[in-house]
């Protein structure tokens, strides 16, 4: 026997040799030097002769066609501390007073109190005590949460609500939050046009009808006339739901709260736009007089038709460049939808809300300390739910790509008459209190409350505060509600 085939089966190097036939066949190019050994050809045939395939647990020996590559277990994959790996559907996260009904195809999950139920309880806790005295108001409410909450978001003010007007309390999960179902929509009804396509579940006029389906719902339960209306109460982007409501259906809603309005106030009040309407007057006052002296010049007549002619060439070019708009905003929404709904929007947002989704929430307060495990548990529950990062990208491409014809919210604002109270924190870091201090200005007849020391959620962090300003504008505008109820009845 040679030398060199000694050594190949001697026990204290046969394990080193091995090693090295596994590096130089799976990773050649990374080898530091060059070898000259003319047998280490036969280094493959001492592997398979003298070592076994449990020797290299994981690992693909050669010499051994029986033994498979081990799969890899893949990693657990968790966002803001919730588990991805086994998603369910949102029925099953339901509790105990889930409610579920459907709505042009979509199940949405949703709360209700009703104020009989509570006065049956046998215990009532001492703060809700306090709000027991009734205002003389038999509307009931809506609740509509805000962007990225659910109606988890009511769960401390829904039975001191209910006992407070003496009616049912409602709150419901707008499509992409809560346990309302996540249906998708296929990429076809973007371009579809026709009247026949489906409504997007997604979109502000869902959510709109929604709310008035609501309305319904619980004015057919209930056998009051009153009942037909209701009162709503928005939080952040819920906001823009219930005045939307109230422009759809202004005859359903009785009174508007909004707190903390994720509402933009127009810049110009309306004492500038009265100014600029008087200004009108008097220029269109000069001008039929100076009309009246043009029409005697025949330089004057001349000089009127260039400029008739100059002003049909320029509602030509506006109308082409209208016609480029609509075509850009066209290729806009169908690239910004593609781009939502690819697989790497996805990723990114489950990026986002691993990263910041916590840190959103103990933002939002006032004093983060208070912020419970309760209260996160709450918050990333729907996180749970299949497709949940889709829904929320479907959710933002139907905000962006809105194409409604209706004109600004912002330049209809003062057309509200109903009541109107908005609530802000005097910390609030997420919409600001100067912001709902001026949306107050421009809604005519509207209360503004702000409450001290608290953050984006006055319904969670003072429960209190918050339930006694309502209390007392509902006390101040029940005898308006009462005008509404004596003349619906007529």
């Amino acid at each position: 026997m040679s030398h060199y085939g000694a050594l190949c089966l001697s026990p204290q190097v046969q394990p080193k040799l091995i090693n090295s036939t596994a590096n130089f066949r799976t990773h050649r190019p990374s080898l530091p030097f060059r070898s000259h050994r003319r047998s280490l050809p036969l280094l493959p045939q001492a592997t398979s002769i003298t070592s076994s395939a449990s020797d290299f647990p994981g690992e693909h020996v050669v010499g051994d066609p029986e033994r498979k590559p081990t799969a890899r277990r893949p990693k657990r994959r968790s966002v803001a501390g919730v588990d991805q790996e086994e998603l369910v559907e949102p029925r099953e996260l339901a509790d105990a007073d889930s409610f579920f009904c459907e709505f042009n195809g979509v199940e949405i999950h949703y709360k209700t109190c009703h104020h009989a139920e509570i006065v049956e309880e046998e215990e009532v806790r001492e703060k809700d005590r306090r709000v027991s005295p009734k205002v003389a108001i038999t509307f009931p409410i809506i609740l509509l949460h805000g962007f990225g909450a659910s109606a988890f978001s009511w769960d401390r003010v829904m039975k001191p609500l209910s006992r407070l007007v003496g009616s049912k309390v409602l709150a419901f999960d707008r499509p992409a939050f809560g346990l309302t179902a996540r249906r998708t929509v296929r990429s076809g009804d973007d371009d579809d046009d026709s009247l026949a396509r489906p409504l997007n579940p997604y979109s502000m006029t869902f959510s709109v009808l929604a709310t008035l389906f609501f309305i319904d719902l619980l004015a057919a339960a209930g056998k009051k006339k009153e009942e037909e209306k209701a009162i709503l109460i928005g939080h952040s982007a819920g906001c823009l739901v219930a005045v939307e409501t109230y422009f759809e259906a202004p005859d359903r809603v009785a009174a508007l709260i909004l707190v903390a309005p994720a509402i933009v106030a127009p810049l110009t009040l309306r004492r500038i736009d009265k100014e600029k309407e008087m200004r009108k007057d008097s220029l269109k006052e000069d001008g039929d007089s100076n009309l009246l002296i043009a029409s005697l010049n025949p330089f004057m007549r001349i000089w009127k038709a260039l400029k008739n002619l100059c002003m049909h060439l320029l509602e030509g070019v506006l109308s082409i460049l209208k016609g480029m708009r609509d075509m850009i905003f066209s290729f806009y929404t169908k690239a910004l939808s593609a781009l939502l709904r690819s697989a790497f929007a996805a990723m990114l947002v489950r990026m986002i809300i691993d990263k910041f989704g916590i840190l959103a929430i103990r933002y939002s307060w006032f004093d983060p300390s208070q912020v419970t495990d309760h209260v996160l548990q709450g918050y990333t529950k729907p996180l749970k739910t299949k497709g949940w990062e889709m829904a929320l990208l479907e959710y933002t491409s139907a905000l962006l790509t809105d194409s409604s014809s209706k004109p600004p919210l912002s330049g209809r604002l003062a057309q509200i008459s109903c009541p109107v109270l908005i609530i802000t924190g005097d910390s609030d870091r997420v919409v600001p209190s100067w912001n709902a201090e001026c949306l107050s200005r421009v809604i005519p007849g509207s209360s503004f409350e702000v409450i001290k020391n608290c953050g984006h959620l006055p319904h969670e962090e003072r429960v209190e505060e918050f339930l006694f300003v309502v209390e007392n504008f509902l006390r101040r505008v029940c005898g308006f509600l009462d005008e509404q109820l004596i003349l619906a009845a007529a």
